[in-house]
C-alpha cells in the first residue's frame, strides 16, 4: 500500500514522504472510489512528529480517521487495498459468458422406413425389458 519516496520534492519541513493509495466503498449508497495520498512526515518546533495527508496537491484529513462518501456524505465507508474498486468496475463491464439454453436433445433419425423409425414406434412392455434376465427352465 505504501512506497517511501526519496528526499526530492518534499514540502518545507517534511522529513519524508510516503505514497499510499486506498479504495473506498460506501456501505450506504454503494459508491466506490480510489484515492492516492502523499503522506508527509513533519516535526514541529517542540519536537513532536505529525503527518499531513496530501491528495491532488491539497492537504486533506486522514482518510483513516473518518472517511466520508463523496456521493451521500455518509461516514459508513469501508477502506480497502488499492485496485479493489477498479477491479470490481472492470468485472462489471466485462462481457459475461452466457451458457447455451438447456432443453431436450433430439437424436438424429435414420430416415423414413428404417429400423430406427420402428424402434421409435415400438411400445415397450415390462416383460420385454426383463427378457434378457429371464432363465429358461431346463
Amino acid at each position: 500500500m505504501s512506497e517511501i519516496a526519496g528526499q526530492t520534492g518534499l514540502r518545507a519541513g517534511a522529513t519524508a514522504v510516503v505514497n499510499e493509495s486506498y479504495s473506498f466503498a460506501c456501505m450506504r449508497c454503494g459508491h466506490g472510489w480510489e484515492q492516492s495520498y502523499e503522506i508527509e512526515h513533519h516535526t514541529d518546533a517542540a519536537g513532536h512528529e505529525f503527518v499531513l495527508y496530501v491528495a491532488d496537491g491539497k492537504v486533506v484529513p486522514s482518510p483513516l480517521s473518518k472517511p466520508e462518501c463523496h456521493n451521500c456524505d455518509s461516514h459508513v465507508v469501508r477502506i480497502m487495498r488499492p485496485g479493489r474498486v477498479a477491479s470490481a468496475r472492470d468485472a462489471a463491464h466485462r462481457p459475461s459468458r452466457v451458457p447455451p439454453p438447456a432443453g431436450p436433445v433430439e437424436a438424429p433419425s435414420a430416415g423414413p422406413g428404417s429400423a430406427g423409425e420402428e424402434r421409435e414406434h415400438h411400445h415397450w412392455h415390462l416383460s420385454d425389458l426383463l427378457h434378457p434376465f429371464q432363465r429358461k427352465a431346463s
